[in-house]
């Protein structure tokens, strides 16, 4: 049974899309948003990352939920490789309960002590064998492609992802305070991180 706790502090839009342009002038690296943003740990057991068909399920996207506090569960995972999820809290009304981040709104990379929301990009990429979570640069530079997480198999519908090797879940932090934002964090780049850094086909 999961215990009872309260949804992060939801930091206002428009203050922290103002932070983020500060952060972002001058040298248009993310040196800035080093000091700009914290990181805290959180409980990894009440997360669950997926990659989540688009449409008719040709293409994906990721998707992280939360279970904020116990009762009605807000996933169910199925036995096997790749594990099929059922989307629960997408039945009833979830406030309070589940906690959904479904765009670059809710959640981007870090890596060590630096926030690369604006250099880099998660993207869900699918193979005839796997789909695979990848971060790819978006500023020359910026630095490699890195997997981060995989199905571990291929299949229809909602699957989960499996972490690679080294690749966690944090709370990004402004002061100390949590924010409504997740980070898909490695403590150190990939020739240092532990487990191969492998480029999705």
């Amino acid at each position: 049974m999961l215990s009872s706790a309260l949804p992060p502090a939801r930091f206002p839009a428009l203050a922290l899309a103002t932070l983020l342009l500060s952060a972002s002038l001058g040298s248009g690296l993310p040196t800035r948003s080093q000091s700009l943003f914290g990181a805290g740990e959180l409980d990894q057991g009440r997360f669950l990352v997926v990659a989540a068909p688009i449409g008719s399920g040709s293409r994906y996207q990721l998707n992280i939920y939360e279970q904020v506090r116990g009762g009605r569960p807000c996933f169910a995972v199925a036995e096997g490789r790749p594990a099929a999820v059922n989307p629960l809290l997408a039945s009833f009304d979830f406030s309070g309960v589940c906690a959904r981040y479904i765009d670059a709104n809710g959640y981007s990379l870090r890596v060590a002590d630096r926030d690369l929301s604006s250099s880099y990009r998660l993207t869900v990429i699918r193979s005839p064998n796997d789909t695979y979570l990848m971060a790819m640069p978006t500023q020359a530079g910026a630095g490699p492609e890195m997997m981060v997480a995989r199905t571990l198999g291929s299949a229809g519908g909602f699957l989960k992802f499996e972490l690679e090797p080294g690749w966690r879940l944090m709370r990004r932090q402004f002061k100390g305070r949590n924010l409504g934002h997740v980070y898909l964090y490695s403590p150190a780049w990939p020739s240092a991180a532990s487990g191969p850094a492998v480029t999705a086909p």
